[in-house]
């Protein structure tokens, strides 16, 4: 039995664990949703709407008329519209069919009353905000460095087209996900954390994989430690060490074929991620015995 993070643990059947001292806790950044309402989004996730509250609250419409943080929020009484209790969507049931949402006819999908719009921000409303895309939102509050630090954060996991305020279940897996990694990307280092990521190239275009990949080596810089369950080429051959199971998968898989650095597990003549990482790394196969991998049940 092991403590981490003031939690017990009993793990499976091994014969040891080494360097458990150097990890202070673990965090899985899975694909799963980020919220299961239209009110969570990628600003509510990553901290971003406190700030954008805190600003609008600051500015001098608002300080005449008494308007606190919570007046601009869709989660509280007082700014938001409450035929859609801020939703900015209606709820419409369906008996045997997943619940439609549609706009809400009062407010129009601005989620706020008429007189928290009438507060602005450089001629933007707390509505016309949570319509930015992230990119145009950094642009907007690049003078405020704990607000622009998060938004840099999402754009460096290459969510800049996301709108801020787009409802968590209209982003797929791998965009939810990469919101996860932007949200511990934009905390404090504290160093000693592993994380654990599965499959967050899923969706991306290639210079957006070499953008996480640099996300990813900044986690290492700061001293965490990154576990990815991976297929894309260009990832594996990053890596610092490779486990590859198989050879292949579901019930035919389950050995360990290789493991060892990228130009290691290439080497190796059998496999179907030596022969990948060969072409990556452009290694010739070692030669063959014709004696099948020395493998072993994980």
């Amino acid at each position: 039995m092991y403590a981490l993070q003031g939690t017990h643990k009993v793990w499976g059947e091994h014969d040891e664990i080494l360097g458990l001292e150097n990890i202070d806790k673990v965090i899985d950044i899975d694909q799963s949703p980020i919220g299961r309402t239209p009110r969570s989004n990628p600003a509510t996730y990553t901290g971003v709407w406190d700030d954008v509250r805190r600003l609008f609250a600051s500015t001098r419409t608002a300080r005449l008329r008494g308007f606190g943080p919570a007046r601009f929020s869709f989660n509280a009484r007082g700014g938001r519209c409450e035929t859609c209790q801020g939703q900015g969507l209606t709820r419409i049931e369906m008996k045997f069919l997943p619940d439609l949402y549609v706009t809400c006819r009062d407010c129009q999908g601005a989620r706020f009353n008429a007189q928290t719009l009438s507060v602005l921000y450089k001629g933007h409303s707390i509505s016309d905000v949570l319509n930015l895309r992230v990119d145009q939102a950094y642009e907007l509050f690049q003078d405020h460095p704990a607000l622009a630090a998060k938004l840099s954060a999402l754009q460096a996991v290459g969510l800049g087209y996301l709108t801020l305020g787009q409802p968590s279940h209209t982003l797929s897996g791998g965009e939810a996900q990469r919101v996860k990694l932007a949200a511990e990307l934009a905390r404090p280092a504290s160093g000693g954390t592993l994380y654990i990521l599965d499959e967050p190239t899923t969706g991306l275009h290639f210079a957006d994989v070499d953008r996480l990949l640099h996300l990813l080596n900044r986690l290492m810089d700061l001293g965490h430690t990154v576990l990815i369950i991976e297929h894309h080429p260009l990832v594996m051959a990053a890596a610092d060490w490779i486990i590859d199971l198989g050879p292949e998968g579901g019930d035919r898989g389950g050995w360990l074929v290789a493991a060892g650095p990228p130009e290691q597990v290439a080497a190796c003549p059998h496999g179907h991620t030596p022969a990948v990482l060969r072409e990556v790394l452009h290694i010739q196969p070692g030669p063959k015995d014709g004696a099948p991998p020395p493998r072993r049940r994980r």
